[in-house]
């Protein structure tokens, strides 16, 4: 008897072992094979788009060079994670080379080694003529904010893929450029695979019972009263893409004021009104999405990706679209989706050949048709806009995941201006953190008093003190020198500067919140 549950156990623990990889066959990836190749890439990208990614790259490699290939994708968190884990990899290492060679490894050199401004140092040259790497062959995703950084600092290198495929990169087809924003890098570290817009994602129910019920149609309509605890955002300290965003917001109030000084005022204020209206914060741009599918608010901030996937699915279960995507009129932005090839990669020749194949007609098929058509996906369409002008000629327009959807066109009455908020990209995540979710509660309490009391016109007074920033935009670049770390500055100086805006903010809040319930 003892030998039979024996024998019992033996088979279930074996089919245990058997299921995933009968349900990896089952959904469409096929075995790997023994010899198999291995390219390894860390990416934020969902798992439905990996699964592509997979199934078609390995298609691809197999018919071209005959062998398998494994996509070991990792994924350590977000952009702003997988930004920070790449630099800390990349500093261990070209530190413990260094150290190899019986050397000392002084205590700024971690600082000089990764600085694009000390080309000249010995520690510096010799870090960009190394082929030191951290294991990994390619960063996909995360925005070109992140992978012009990590490009500059020296971690990317040059794909070379102009070299072998100049025709990619005729103006007609994928523009060095576009609307101020970078599609692809002169110097080859990092290029566009898809565009990306950022626009806002309303739930048509929850709309329909508020009192003033119109859809919004631009950024600064989020901010207004009536959406008092109805909107939901993600926190830009820990999506990049949701920091894209606000930036983009801050981009059209300087634009509509005429001039940076006055839109920055104007800009941060509209953010504090929209995070005082959020009724959640979420830690993830996916996650708004979802949230406003189920009702939980009624608009959040979206990128189109994200936004036509939830108005398919919804149409696909309800037989009728529950919400709408919106690109807010003169502020839709176009910017790229980068993939770039990592120093030291330990598969080089198949670095190259995935980036090729993202940028090819055929890997560009693969992002922007809907599933079953020819070219497109295999298990779920990944919704995103090619980055190749030729995918929205009509003979393609059937095909397409959203077939009028052209970001050429829809980011046409937006110019991104690089000069005016670029060199503060990070510096408005510790904004945003400190002044606004840091001392949530009190913006939030604020808000609602001034609502209470008629609205924003009713109480000036109250209205100056929430309106108060720590610095002005001409004081921007020390108030980003004071966020950075040096020999000068440890993580207590930065640290301490953060507390100090934040109890600045508290402070007026308080204020505001105090007078509005006095009617000044």
């Amino acid at each position: 008897m003892i030998w039979r549950r024996l024998i019992i156990c033996a088979l279930i623990f074996a089919a245990l072992l058997a299921l995933p990889f009968y349900f990896r066959k089952a959904d469409g990836v096929p075995p790997v094979e023994d010899d198999a190749e291995r390219l390894v890439i860390v990416t934020a990208h969902n798992k439905s788009v990996r699964d592509e990614y997979e199934i078609a790259f390995r298609k691809h490699y197999k018919a071209k060079y005959g062998k398998d290939i494994i996509l070991d994708f990792r994924s350590p968190g977000g952009t702003s994670d997988i930004v920070r884990y790449i630099e800390d990899r990349f500093t261990a290492e070209f530190r413990n080379a260094y150290s190899r060679s019986g050397r000392k490894w002084e205590s700024g050199y971690a600082d000089i080694f990764r600085n694009p401004a000390m080309d000249s140092h010995p520690v510096r040259r010799e870090f960009l003529n190394s082929d030191v790497g951290i294991g990994i062959d390619i960063f996909a995703g995360g925005g070109t904010f992140n992978h012009d950084r990590l490009a500059k600092r020296g971690y990317a290198v040059d794909g070379k893929v102009k070299e072998r495929h100049p025709e990619y990169f005729h103006p007609d087809s994928i523009p060095q450029s576009f609307g101020g924003d970078v599609i692809y890098d002169k110097q080859g570290r990092y290029y566009g695979v898809v565009l990306t817009t950022f626009g806002m994602l309303y739930n048509i129910d929850r709309m329909k019972e508020m009192k003033k019920s119109n859809p919004p149609e631009r950024w600064k309509d989020i901010g207004e009263a009536r959406f008092f605890r109805q909107i939901i955002v993600a926190d830009p300290s820990k999506s990049g893409s949701a920091n894209k965003c606000f930036e983009i917001i801050l981009q059209q109030c300087m634009a509509d004021a005429g001039n940076p000084v006055d839109g920055w005022n104007h800009g941060i204020n509209l953010l504090k009104r929209i995070f005082a209206n959020a009724r959640t914060i979420t830690d993830s741009a996916s996650k708004v999405v979802r949230d406003i599918a189920i009702g939980e608010g009624a608009v959040g901030t979206a990128i189109d990706t994200y936004g036509f996937a939830e108005v398919e699915w919804s149409t696909k279960l309800f037989g009728t679209p529950r919400v709408v995507y919106v690109t807010p009129k003169g502020g839709t932005a176009v910017s790229s989706d980068p993939v770039q090839i990592l120093r030291g990669a330990p598969n080089r020749k198949a670095a190259e050949e995935f980036v090729d194949f993202l940028l090819s007609l055929e890997g560009q098929k693969l992002h922007a048709f809907k599933v079953g058509t020819p070219g497109g996906a295999v298990k779920a369409s990944i919704n995103r806009p090619a980055v190749r002008r030729e995918l929205y000629a009509p003979k393609y327009r059937e095909f397409l995941f959203e077939k009028d959807y052209d970001p050429y066109r829809s980011g046409a009455d937006f110019v991104y201006r690089p000069q005016w908020t670029g060199r503060y990209y990070s510096l408005l995540q510790m904004v945003i953190k400190s002044i606004m979710l840091d001392v949530h509660l009190e913006l939030q309490r604020a808000w609602q008093a001034i609502i209470a009391a008629g609205g924003p016109e009713k109480v000036p007074e109250a209205m100056k003190y929430f309106n108060a920033l720590p610095f002005s935009y001409r004081e921007a670049s020390n108030a980003a020198a004071s966020l950075r770390r040096s020999k000068d500055r440890s993580a207590a100086d930065v640290a301490a500067v953060l507390r100090e805006w934040s109890e600045f903010a508290r402070e007026n809040y308080l204020k505001a919140e105090k007078l509005a319930g006095e009617g000044k």
